[in-house]
Parts: C-alpha cells; structure tokens; sequence
C-alpha cells in the first residue's frame, strides 16, 4: 500500500485566514464594523507568551482589531473578573479569549464562566458547549473545529463512517465528538480506561488522537486506508541530532501516533507538526468574524 497523503495544515490555516480576512474587508466596507480580539495573558509563560504574540500578529494580518491584556501572575482574581466585565462591555470587543492556565490563586472556571457566552471564541463556556451538543448556534472550540475542517476537506461527506477519539478532555475530546456526531459518524470516545483500546482503533475510519502522549497509537492500531488527525504535540529527546551548547539532548515534536507506522496503513494523516496545530489560529480568527456578524445582525460569513 501506498505511503498515506499527508493532510497539510499549514496550507489549509493560510486559505482559512485569506478567507477571513476577505469577510472581514467586506464587512468594513458594508456594515462599517471592524471585528475585535481581546487576549488576555497573566504571568510569563513562554510558550503562553510565543502564542498569544502569534494571535495578536495574525489577528491584525486579517484586517481585525486586536486587544492584548497581560498581567504580573500575582494579580487576584476580582482584577482579572473586573476586566472580563469591562470586556463584555465593550462593543469594539467581539472576541474574548483568557490564555491558560492561569496562576493557583484563580479560579479558571470561574473566570471563563464569566465571559459572555457570544464573546467566547474559545468555545468553552457551558452555554456554548449546551449548544454545540443540542445543535444550537455555537462558537465551536478551535482545535476540534480545525480537526473538523480537514476531514471534510479531505474526505467530503462524513456520514456514516466510524470515528474513534482518543481522549476525552473538554478542549478537544468531548466537543471533536459533537462535531462528528453532527456529521452523522458514529462516533466512540476512548480513553485510559478503555478495554482493547488497538482493536477499537482498527475498526475506525477516522481516528482522531488527542491523548497528551508522545507516539502511544501504533501503526498496526490503524485499520487500512483510514484516515488519521493527530492532535498531540509533544516535545521528546532525539539523541539522533546530537547536543545543544549546553551538553543537554537535543529534542524534536512529536504527536499522539507513531506518524512512520501509521502512514505504512493510513490513507491520511496529519503530521506533527505543520497539521493541526495551524489551524487553531486561523479557527480562532474565524470564530471571532462570526462573534462579530452574530453581535451586529449580520448573517453569517461561509467560512
């Protein structure tokens, strides 16, 4: 069998953004409204920091306004809730977004509940997740979202296949399942409790993993021509690139499947990096245009 096509995310996130930034010129021009992004940040994570940087570029590349919010980690939690309300508030912000995690002395959930549901383009508050599992008017988490369109992309109409998800966290997991649900799969949720979780992946034609694992899903766990999105991103030691200056291992990133054994048998997959991870920008971007349409009785752009 043929070597499985790589699914390229990377080109798939530069028409996305294109496509939002054409929506957001024409929304400029008809209805004189510039879609808005407030980010918050709070403490000096460094990856934190490199992506909500990375946000704030993009989100300026597509036409849009763009809001950046950081904080000391020291900042109490009535501060940062203050801030939430203000941004609620503020009819030049259409979307929010709180960069986790955040510091011990607040309450995470507490803080997203706080976010107007119709300003969440993370997708994660309660209200959102209610509709996204009903069939309502959601803004749908970015990762899944993202997971999503490349299935389609790829193999058009989705009705009907089997879909396994390995992992069940509420950012990835559970809301991927909506999704496929929606698209009429029948759809399996497996995780670190799941008995034979190899044979339960061989009868899937899409396998989705999101575990946190570094190359735990195995070339012979994937059924035939299936297709596979790998949502992992994990950074191992790879002796084989020698030192750094410091005498320590270099690294490299690796997803959830063992990407050489699984393109033996897959028809797709998604490599790590350069598959997923591009999308969750360019899905947050899009969310934002629809926050801002839905906020200001625009019918919704197709994107």
């Amino acid at each position: 069998m043929a070597e499985a096509a790589v699914i390229d995310g990377k080109a798939f996130s530069a028409k996305l953004r294109e496509k939002v930034g054409s929506e957001v010129s024409r929304i400029k021009t008809d209805h004189g409204v510039t879609p808005g992004l407030a980010v918050v940040l709070v403490g000096d994570d460094p990856a934190s920091r490199v992506y909500v940087t990375s946000k704030g570029k993009q989100t300026v590349e597509a036409g849009m306004e763009s809001f950046e919010h950081r904080f000391d980690d020291d900042i109490d939690e009535k501060t940062l809730l203050d801030l939430i309300d203000k941004l609620n508030n503020d009819s030049a912000v259409n979307g929010i977004l709180v960069q986790l995690p955040l510091p011990d002395q607040i309450d995470s959930q507490k803080v997203l509940s706080a976010i107007n549901p119709d300003k969440d383009v993370d997708g994660f508050h309660t209200t959102n997740v209610g509709r996204l599992w009903t069939g309502g008017e959601s803004l749908v988490p970015c990762t899944p979202f993202g997971c999503s369109l490349l299935l389609k992309d790829h193999l058009g109409n989705l009705s009907g296949k089997n879909a396994i998800i390995v992992g069940r966290s509420n950012i990835v997991g559970k809301p991927m399942a909506a999704l496929l649900l929606a698209e009429s799969c029948t759809v399996t949720i497996a995780h670190s409790r799941t008995d034979d979780l190899p044979g339960k992946c061989r009868e899937a034609d899409i396998v989705v993993a999101a575990v946190g694992r570094p190359e735990m899903i195995k070339g012979d766990w994937i059924k035939p021509g299936a297709t596979v999105i790998d949502v992992g991103i994990n950074r191992v030691e790879a002796p084989e690139k020698g030192l750094n200056d410091d005498g320590s291992t270099k690294t490299k990133l690796v997803g959830d499947v063992d990407y050489a054994g699984a393109a033996a048998v897959a028809s797709a997959i998604t490599p790590v990096p350069g598959g997923v991870g591009p999308m969750t920008i360019a899905c947050l971007l899009r969310n934002t245009v629809v926050a801002c349409c839905r906020q200001n009785g625009i019918a919704d752009p197709d994107l």
